[in-house]
């Protein structure tokens, strides 16, 4: 399990299914975050490369990912930042506990393209939405979850190549 200390007001970047894209304006979204989790269907190890400039990242691996390109990567992450367990996964589907018994805060995934984010049972799923190429009509967005004495998540668009 990862574990970064930092306590008191965090701010993460969450980004998923950027299909080998990175979007130059994602580095202004992004500017004041802590830590990235990226959740999957990377596409190219550049994309990683890029957002390590940013801040430190927690990335797994996604359907289209060849794990070959990425070796240190696995499907599945756990991290704990802020004081909360956080869970990453490419697919939901593919969750195979119970994040609650599991004392698991917050569940990010991605996949589906389809940003949300809900609370159920007193843990949070963030699925950020697609940050690659434009498909299945849903929005291009990236997410930043704030951790302080609630969590918050907000769903930002992102423009550009």
């Amino acid at each position: 399990m990862g574990e970064d200390t930092a306590t008191g007001h965090i701010r993460c970047g969450i980004i998923s299914d950027t299909h080998g894209m990175f979007r130059s304006n994602i580095i202004r979204v992004f500017r004041d975050v802590h830590h990235i989790f990226h959740s999957g269907d990377i596409g190219k190890p550049a994309v990683l490369r890029e957002l390590e400039t940013i801040a430190p990242v927690t990335a797994v691996l996604g359907n289209i990912d060849i794990p070959a390109w990425y070796p240190e990567l696995q499907k599945t992450a756990i991290f704990k930042i802020g004081g909360k367990r956080i869970m990453v996964l490419h697919d939901l589907n593919e969750l195979d506990l119970d994040p609650a018994a599991a004392e698991i805060d917050i569940v990010i995934h991605g996949h589906t393209h389809k940003p949300h984010a809900r609370n159920k049972k007193d843990v949070w799923y963030v699925n950020p939405g697609s940050a690659g190429p434009h498909r299945f009509m849903h929005p291009v967005t990236v997410a930043v979850l704030e951790i302080g004495d609630e969590i918050t998540v907000r769903h930002i668009p992102v423009q550009g190549n």
